[in-house]
């Protein structure tokens, strides 16, 4: 049994495989500002694309995308707009995707759901 973080890192690597054969270009991984962090930042086609990533090596604990809620969804909003300041993208195309991977015995099971959730500040 892997612990926690061993099962991130290694939901982050198969989301980077996943995203990468479905023509993603990756720009950053685990970007850190004052606000918070989003696990993976890339471009899908024209639209970059602020995707978190939810693993579990079961589903005990219900789906992975469960854990995306509010509070969450408020924190990846400001990383996304202190991105998009910082690197002067304001006027683009943005949204954000969560990657739900289950660690299963015959391979990770990932579900990817576009635009997951609008910008919030509630």
């Amino acid at each position: 049994m892997g612990t926690g973080i061993e099962t991130g890192k290694k939901g982050e690597d198969t989301a980077v495989r996943f995203l990468k054969k479905k023509g993603f270009r990756i720009v950053t991984r685990n970007y850190r500002c004052v606000f918070g962090e989003v696990d993976i930042i890339a471009w899908d086609g024209q639209c970059l694309v602020f995707v978190e990533v939810k693993s579990r090596r079961g589903d005990e604990f219900g789906a992975p995308q469960l854990a995306v809620g509010a509070d969450k969804q408020k924190k990846l909003s400001h990383v996304a707009l202190n991105y998009l300041s910082e690197n002067g993208l304001r006027d683009i195309d943005a949204r954000f995707d969560v990657l739900a991977i289950v660690m299963a015995q015959n391979g990770p099971l990932i579900e990817h759901i576009e635009n997951a959730f609008e910008v919030t500040n509630q």
